[in-house]
């Protein structure tokens, strides 16, 4: 008997594994197990996927839902992994609480570098593991090292086109090949949900703004982040779209959407705020919007690449400074937008008149982009990233890279090219580290 244990954590992942499976992506197993995790901060007050509308047309492609938080309660997904030392108790239980027997178990996880998903592949350690992308991270590196006994049991990536021509870098330091989900597929699975918003608002071709909640990840300051919001209205309305649509991030406060309305109403613009949480592909089908709006949401490359709307992105470029630590794994994601789509406030670009990165220069930077975060993971890619950075670090392209990050690992750009030659001399940098030594000894 052999079991697949799918984990989900959003409906727009859950959406992925229904298309894989339609297309034919799994090879036959006796019993599908959707496994649900509630990552967010507060799963207490928030619904989880199996909670959501929409969930119920995804449902029918799996034999039983088992909720991990409610496996592993009181302890957060996010922060519980099993002790060393427990993981045959572990798995033990786990086989007797989900009735699985002795069955072979195969996993189907997102997101493999951290809990919840590494912690189930390190409690059934003999299981094979597929790892599926529900979003542009996977076109980055590797968050970081994964523990080669979880590694080398990865034996696919399944991702969605979402940027035709860039090929995903995450986990190919283990040879892990990806697999693209059907377009049609994908589609298909979401036109089953297009019934789901019932209660939505009947309008046609607005301009959508998409909200993301960045001030929960630390990015921006919840005035910033409304701040931003604010400037994608008023970019809108200078395009000349005088009906707009807000969709707000689920976890995001409703003193948001309110203030917003409050800037609408002064500029005289008729937006509408939706209080119903569908994704954002469903309004894709029911509006066909005039132009989506955000910062660096997936949801702005499924509108142009699986629906062929026009998008715009605004903020990209400061959080491009202020992402810290350099290695954060929304740094790709921040570059794929920035250098693929247009600003908001360049209508030229907007209109269509001047396109962005192409597929093969793209791909020449993400890998740059990717060599800079994980030297450590990925030093094959060196020569790569070097060659880039010699030949296309200009005032475009320098916004991707930090000097001090460039200076760190010798690569060209840190310094004026006519010293070049410092970073890899050892005797400059010899000196240079005794000068430094001296110089806190003294302050001291």
């Amino acid at each position: 008997m052999t079991t697949q244990i799918f984990m989900a954590s959003t409906l727009y992942g859950t959406a992925t594994l229904a298309a894989a499976l339609d297309a034919g992506c799994f090879r036959p197993a006796d019993r599908r197990v959707l496994l649900v995790s509630n990552n967010s901060a507060t799963p207490e007050t928030t619904p989880g996927v199996d909670e959501m509308p929409g969930f119920p047309q995804l449902r029918g492609r799996f034999d039983d839902v088992i909720s991990w938080n409610e496996t592993i309660s009181p302890f957060h997904p996010g922060g519980w992994a099993p002790r060393p030392d427990d993981v045959p108790l572990w798995e033990r239980h786990l086989r007797l609480a989900w009735e699985l027997g002795d069955d072979d178990v195969e996993l189907v996880v997102e997101s493999i570098q951290v809990n919840p998903a590494l912690g189930v592949a390190q409690i059934f350690m003999g299981a094979p593991v597929t790892v599926y992308a529900d979003g542009l991270m996977s076109y980055g590196p590797t968050r970081s090292k994964i523990d080669p006994l979880v590694g080398t049991r990865i034996d696919r990536l399944l991702h969605l086109d979402l940027v035709p021509g860039l090929t995903p870098m995450l986990l190919t330091e283990f040879g892990v090949g990806p697999e693209i989900v059907p377009t049609a597929a994908f589609t298909d699975v979401l036109a089953e949900l297009v019934k789901t918003g019932d209660e939505l608002p009947a309008l046609d071709e607005p301009a959508l703004l998409l909200g993301q909640y960045l001030s929960a990840l630390g990015i921006l300051t919840a005035e910033e982040e409304e701040d931003l919001h604010v400037r994608m209205l008023k970019g809108a309305v200078a395009l000349g779209h005088e009906r707009l649509v807000f969709k707000p991030h689920p976890s995001a406060p409703a003193r948001w959407s309110r203030a917003l309305e409050k800037e609408a109403e002064r500029i005289g613009a008729d937006l509408t705020v939706l209080d119903t949480p569908v994704l954002a592909e469903v309004l894709y089908q029911r509006m066909r919007p005039a132009l989506v709006v955000g910062c660096f949401s997936t949801a702005l490359l499924t509108a142009s690449a699986l629906y062929g709307l026009p998008v715009a992105r605004i903020g990209t470029e400061p959080l491009l400074e202020r992402l810290t630590p350099y290695e954060n794994s929304n740094r790709v994601p921040v570059t794929i937008v920035d250098a693929l789509l247009p600003e908001l406030t360049d209508r030229a670009a907007v209109t269509g008149q001047r396109r962005g990165a192409t597929p093969g220069e793209l791909g020449e930077l993400v890998r740059a982009v990717g060599f800079a975060m994980q030297p450590k993971i990925y030093p094959d890619v060196r020569p790569e990233a070097e060659r880039f950075l010699a030949r296309h670090l200009d005032t475009d392209t320098r916004r991707y890279f930090k000097r001090r990050r460039l200076t760190s690992l010798g690569l060209p750009g840190a310094v004026p090219a006519q010293l070049a030659f410092i970073p890899r001399n050892a005797t400059v940098r010899r000196v240079a580290k005794r000068a430094r030594s001296f110089k806190r000894a003294t302050l001291g």
